[in-house]
């Protein structure tokens, strides 16, 4: 299942609940309607990766790398898991958008959290598009290590 589903590993399972706790933590809300203390972490998984809003998430190397996409955000830049993952994130945006994108990133890093992130991005084939109204906060582990951060987003258009 984890060739056919890697989103679906244990590593996963737990990063995702890491995303979810931190999202819960930066904005005093659930990211997911069924996310509850105590709730499955697969059934979470699953919910968060069939969501209608995209959701990344990066490490926090000096060159932050993918380590999370749902599907929403595997069909928005045309990739499948395997490619988007471990891919540098600055390449979800242009090479002219990328200043502004590491500028929100380092004010989410300072604030732990922001809201209301607009920024034009650009899938595999060159299409842009632009991403309004996003969430970028920190992942959190449950020893109090930064372990990178993550994106929500639900509006976006084609340019």
């Amino acid at each position: 299942m984890a060739e056919s589903a890697p989103w679906l590993t244990l590593e996963i399972q737990g990063l995702v609940s890491i995303l979810l706790l931190s999202h819960q933590r930066a904005f005093q809300r659930p990211l997911l309607a069924c996310d509850r203390p105590g709730g499955s972490r697969r059934l979470a998984n699953q919910e968060l990766f069939s969501s209608t809003m995209a959701v990344l998430a990066h490490d926090t190397s000096s060159d932050p790398r993918l380590i999370y996409a749902n599907a929403t955000a595997l069909r928005l830049w045309q990739r499948p898991w395997q490619e988007m993952i471990g891919m540098p994130s600055r390449y979800t945006a242009e090479a002219g958008a990328r200043g502004q994108r590491a500028a929100a990133l380092r004010t989410a890093n300072e604030q732990d959290a922001v809201e209301g992130y607009c920024g034009v991005r650009i899938d595999k084939t060159g299409q842009r598009f632009m991403i309004s109204n996003a969430r970028i906060w920190t992942l959190w582990d449950e020893e109090g290590r930064k372990r990178g951060q993550a994106a929500a987003f639900s509006s976006w258009w084609h340019l």
